[in-house]
């Protein structure tokens, strides 16, 4: 797996959905697909030390497990929101890519804007391919 750069474009769409619903909780934002993971976003008070390419490879399980929640009746999935000592990570998937955000403490309301606005993104750009 190769990590690599975000087109600018997509990285200036998603540091402007990003911030506008988060302001300054965001911490980072990655993006992936299948075969390569970029870092688009991380806060000045942080250190580059988390291993993007492993955490893509967590991430990336979203693309199968999609599929397994199909028909539930808890409706379409939306999002997967982690929660960790020092933050949350959202993962939003939509078609053949996928964006996780790390962010400080959030209401629930604005993981779901989150998702909501992240979704748009990755729809947009699925729609260019």
């Amino acid at each position: 797996m190769e990590h690599r750069e975000v087109d600018a474009a997509i990285e200036d769409e998603l540091v402007s959905v990003c911030r506008t619903v988060i302001g300054d909780e965001l911490r980072s934002i990655n993006y992936f697909d299948e075969e390569t993971v970029g870092q688009v976003y991380l806060r000045s008070d942080l250190e580059r030390t988390a291993d993007l390419v492993g955490i893509a490879e967590l991430e990336r399980l979203g693309f199968r497990s999609q599929a397994t929640y199909e028909g539930s009746q808890l409706g379409e999935y939306q999002a997967t929101v982690r929660m960790f000592d020092h933050g949350y990570l959202t993962r939003v998937i939509y078609g053949r890519s996928g964006v996780w955000v790390t962010t400080d403490n959030l209401s629930m309301e604005r993981f779901e804007e989150l998702s909501s606005a992240l979704k748009a993104v990755l729809r947009e750009l699925d729609d260019e391919e």
